[in-house]
């Protein structure tokens, strides 16, 4: 059996640069993984199947739509003769959560198939079949922190993080990315305001990363709290906590999450926001 953790993306940033004339939104990202996340495995075999199980299992479904059999089957066109397999997946993270699950699933799929496979991890039919099925895709297939350009598909060289603390919470509502994308009201071809991207160092210290994240912002943010009011509540939650240095909204919403200069600092505001809020998820992590 082969295994691999699916880790959730945190979009430490997310500028909304316009609309392409394909009608995907060009985005510039900034993107961060945690430590945790989901589980998946492969037994190798003829045979293609998935098994779920975990908390939030029931919310991910285990039909064709799931993410990680979809990346089997298009890897499988792409490669004749591919070894398939029966999938288990240990699902801890909440879905339509802005912190790319299933996504991050689909990519440890192509993972272990590539090893199942004897395929480098690089080839370029995993490449293309991770942008056939998601946007977010690529980035999780080798989780390291870096910059993420276009719809997506263009990534930069990963980026070496200084310890960096942080508090995630969910605070229950699932957001669907379309509505919020489209709350833009960006037609193809037009492109929106908003000051540069600052440039991130290959190995940037505390201070410089958090002044560099300062400068940026979720552009997601306004439209996202406005389907799901709670993420205002969330955001406070984590803006009030003692220690935090920057909360901002991840990817379309809902989830949020706060910057801390010690992981003692995160844990202890993990654990006030827990005894509040005790049906939100919340976790701390380090992100990398």
């Amino acid at each position: 059996m082969l295994s691999t953790r699916a880790p959730a993306k945190i979009n430490l940033t997310l500028h909304v640069l316009g609309r392409r004339e394909d009608g995907y939104h060009a985005l510039e990202s900034l993107v961060a993984f945690s430590g945790a996340g989901d589980t998946l495995s492969l037994t190798p075999g003829d045979a293609l199947s998935l098994d779920i199980s975990g908390p939030t299992s029931t919310a991910a479904g285990a039909g064709d739509d799931n993410l990680v059999l979809r990346a089997a089957r298009r890897l499988a066109e792409e490669i004749r003769g591919l070894r398939l397999g029966r999938f288990r997946l240990e699902k801890r993270l909440p879905v339509a959560a802005g912190i790319g699950g299933g996504s991050s699933d689909a990519a440890a799929a192509l993972r272990l198939l590539a090893k199942a496979n004897h395929l480098a991890p690089d080839d370029p039919r995993i490449i293309e079949v991770a942008r056939a099925i998601g946007s977010d895709v690529p980035v999780c297939l080798d989780p390291r922190a870096r910059m993420m350009r276009g719809a997506g598909e263009t990534l930069g060289e990963p980026i070496r993080l200084p310890l960096l603390p942080a508090v995630l919470i969910n605070p229950g509502a699932p957001v669907a990315t379309g509505p919020v994308f489209a709350a833009l009201g960006l037609r193809s071809g037009a492109m929106r305001e908003g000051a540069a991207h600052s440039d991130i160092a290959a190995q940037p210290s505390a201070d410089e990363l958090l002044a560099a994240l300062a400068r940026g912002r979720n552009d997601l943010e306004d439209a996202a709290c406005l389907q799901a009011p709670v993420i205002v509540d969330a955001l406070a939650m984590l803006r009030g906590a003692r220690g935090c240095r920057l909360a901002r909204m991840s990817g379309s919403g809902a989830t949020c999450f706060a910057l801390f200069s010690t992981r003692r600092e995160a844990v202890r505001a993990a654990s006030v926001i827990r005894a509040q809020h005790p049906g939100w998820w919340v976790k701390t992590a380090v992100l990398r």
